[in-house]
């Protein structure tokens, strides 16, 4: 149970908090506190002081205004001290990261008069690498980087050239830290991979520059906090290095997931598995006619010289299954249309054809000999770092070790891509989404070759949820149609797991309606529905006001815009001629100025966009913002869940788009005092039979819709 001590430490943090603030408490805040406290408070430990019980997390869907991030550090905070145990934040996007970072820690450590340090964590691919700087900067030949994709740069520019020996100039005056994020301007990311690394590349504490590196600098300051604040990938990356890689190992962790609705999909970016045939064919020859330079400064190291020769066969031999193979893979895509978006050939319920099978059975004994060797050639590498090898010079193996790493890392996922496609018989309780993208650049093509779960469950499970001492996932979109069983089947949470809504203080009755307009049609007919929206908004839209129009396709924001008459089309500002922040300092500006401004915007414009008070007061919906059908994992869950007997419409379709209408309809709202309108402009809402639910979904807004 929570003891009383904890208890009293929360109850009165959040008073002088609210005291310090002027502010009154809000009862969804309260709720959301004391959810959190039970949840985590009642926690069973064992004689080792270890977690004995398996309701341990907390999922918490708060509305807009709630004040999340104050409710669940001040409830997660004095118990994760109580309990010796580390706050891990992460959250999904840059702008809620700083936000913690500059703003809401630093209040909650000055008015709540907690005592806790924080600090915030990176991945070693926001720092630089001192190692390949030097390298590059004593004009060395540059093998220290080998490009992957034909996208990228293998020589060195002039501007990088000054680049590199400013970054070092400045490390060495104090004037910079390493990080990415301080440097003055922005970085290529090309320019940057070359003094970065990965785990694979990176010498740890056998670097000759470990007491300058900037990333175990920081890693090291980790280690005497409360709180860290991460992000999603970078937690998950440290779970798939085994967890207290970079982090607290899990167990002695208690994360915080805000945006917590991003969870599962972050995490099938990291357990896909994927390889681009051309240019692994284009690397493997580059590291046959390299193999020889890099072994011959630790030529004496007799392991080494044992296994030249089995590594310059292995090396060829992937090659020649590659190369002799690659017609099969062009006869598969012959088919596909290049001029589509996203040109790709999906293969049904993951299925690939006999022939692709054989080949992936073939490569995957190929690479797997690969990986072996190179394991072994790792390993013994580390070893004469560690034992300072007499007869070849420390810095030779510095430098030949990235490059091993780098060539391993590459070598296990083609191996795990190939394992996946070697056996792609059905697995109905996990299956697989397999699929190959076309891409073309620099007149150059490639097929990228993909395979990924459809949901992150199994190994959400396995790495986190049934690993963590503790945790709380939290969003303002968690519920999909009113039910948590979304995110349930897609997050992995267990049943017994504490589900939570908590209610947003805003009056929406009163201060927000939601319509439909008489002139709306069915979006069902492209055509007809675009006429009916370059109709409608010169009528429902105060052009002397600040508005929002949402739509789900650029082909059709782009087609209303052209048709809009050329008084109305003036004060539109529409995404994708300038960046976001660009967009919306200008209709800032503009509404600041007593002026009208119009944002026309995709998806992107429907989440984490603050446009509070007059800066919006009306959010156009162009239609029911239903995904369109191209999505290769979303398309492979909806055959799973059809041949399950259930229906992958009113299972998938309707929920992802309720959540979806959720966040459009929240850019309204974002203050307690805001008022506006949400227009939709398709009648299907009121017409079809799920147009019902979706309304229920939706806050209590005004207008009679419901």
């Amino acid at each position: 149970m929570l003891d009383t001590n904890t208890k009293e430490v929360i109850q009165q943090a959040y008073s002088k908090f609210l005291a310090a603030k002027e502010l009154k408490p809000r009862y969804g805040q309260k709720l959301m506190i004391a959810e959190i406290a039970r949840t985590l408070g009642n926690i069973l430990l064992d004689d080792n002081e270890d977690r004995a019980s398996d309701s341990h997390i907390c999922v918490i869907e708060a509305g807009t205004g709630v004040g999340k991030t104050v409710a669940y550090l001040l409830a997660a905070l004095p118990i994760a001290k109580a309990l010796n145990k580390r706050l891990v934040l992460a959250t999904a996007t840059v702008a809620l990261q700083e936000q913690v970072v500059l703003k809401d820690l630093p209040e909650l450590l000055r008015f709540s008069e907690l005592n806790f340090q924080f600090r915030l964590a990176k991945g070693r691919g926001r720092y630089l690498c001192l190692a390949k700087l030097d390298k590059l900067l004593s004009a060395e030949e540059d093998t220290q980087f080998i490009p992957l994709y034909e996208d990228e740069q293998s020589g060195i520019t002039s501007d990088e050239s000054r680049l590199y020996g400013t970054m070092m100039e400045k490390l060495s005056h104090g004037h910079w830290d390493g990080d990415r994020d301080n440097w003055d301007d922005e970085i290529q990311q090309s320019s940057w991979q070359r003094v970065t690394t990965d785990h694979r590349q990176c010498t740890g504490r056998k670097c000759s520059f470990v007491r300058s590196c900037s990333f175990f600098k920081a890693r090291d300051e980790l280690d005497d906090v409360d709180c860290v604040v991460a992000n999603h990938d970078l937690v998950l990356a440290d779970l798939a290095l085994g967890g207290g890689a970079i982090l607290s190992k899990p167990e002695e962790t208690i994360y915080i997931f805000d945006e917590g609705h991003h969870l599962p999909e972050k995490a099938l970016n990291h357990f896909a598995s994927h390889t681009r045939y051309r240019s692994t064919i284009r690397w493997l020859g580059q590291s046959e006619g390299q193999w020889p330079s890099i072994v011959e400064p630790i030529a004496e190291a007799s392991y080494f010289m044992q296994l030249t020769a089995p590594m310059e066969s292995t090396l060829k031999n992937v090659r020649t299954i590659l190369e002799q193979n690659l017609h099969l893979i062009q006869a598969l895509t012959e088919g596909v249309d290049r001029e589509q978006f996203s040109p790709r050939l999906r293969f049904p319920e993951g299925v690939v054809p006999p022939e692709l099978e054989t080949l992936a059975s073939e490569l995957q004994r190929a690479f797997a000999e690969l990986v072996h060797l190179l394991e072994k050639l790792n390993k013994e590498m580390n070893l004469l770092i560690d034992e300072d090898y007499p007869t070849v010079p420390r810095v030779d193996l510095e430098n030949v070790l990235p490059i091993l790493g780098s060539w391993l890392s590459r070598a296990e996922g083609n191996l795990e891509l190939w394992t996946s496609y070697a056996d792609t018989r059905v697995d109905k309780k996990f299956p697989l989404a397999r699929w190959i993208n076309l891409l073309e650049f620099n007149e150059v093509s490639d097929f990228e070759i993909v395979a990924s779960p459809i949901l992150a469950s199994r190994a959400l499970r396995k790495d986190l949820w049934s690993r963590c001492f503790g945790a709380v996932v939290t969003s303002a979109t968690l519920t999909a149609l009113n039910k948590f069983d979304r995110f349930q089947y897609r997050a992995g949470t267990y049943d017994d797991s504490r589900y939570v809504v908590v209610p947003s203080p805003f009056d929406y009755p009163n201060n927000a309606d939601l319509v439909v307009p008489d002139g709306a049609l069915e979006a069902n007919d492209a055509l007809a529905h675009t006429d009916s929206i370059i109709e409608l908004l010169p009528e429902i839209i105060d052009e002397n006001a600040g508005s929002l129009v949402l739509f789900s396709s650029r082909k059709q924001m782009q087609e209303v815009y052209e048709e809009l008459p050329r008084d109305f089309k003036i004060i539109i500002l529409m995404q994708g001629l300038e960046s976001k922040q660009a967009l919306v300092r200008k209709h800032k500006k503009r509404i600041d100025n007593g002026q009208g401004s119009i944002i026309f915007g995709l998806a992107s414009f429907a989440e984490g966009v603050d446009l509070p008070g007059d800066y919006c007061t009306h959010v156009v919906i162009a239609k029911i913002p239903f995904s369109v059908p191209d999505d290769p994992i979303e398309a492979a869950l909806a055959e799973w869940i059809e041949a399950g007997g259930g229906n992958a419409f009113m299972e998938i379709t309707v929920p992802d788009a309720a959540i979806k209408l959720v966040q459009s309809c929240g850019r309204l709202l974002r203050t307690e005092s805001d008022t506006g309108r949400v227009s939709i402009l398709d009648k299907r809402l009121k017409t079809k039979r799920y147009g019902k639910a979706l309304l229920n979904s939706l806050p209590p807004f005004g207008g009679g819709l419901r």
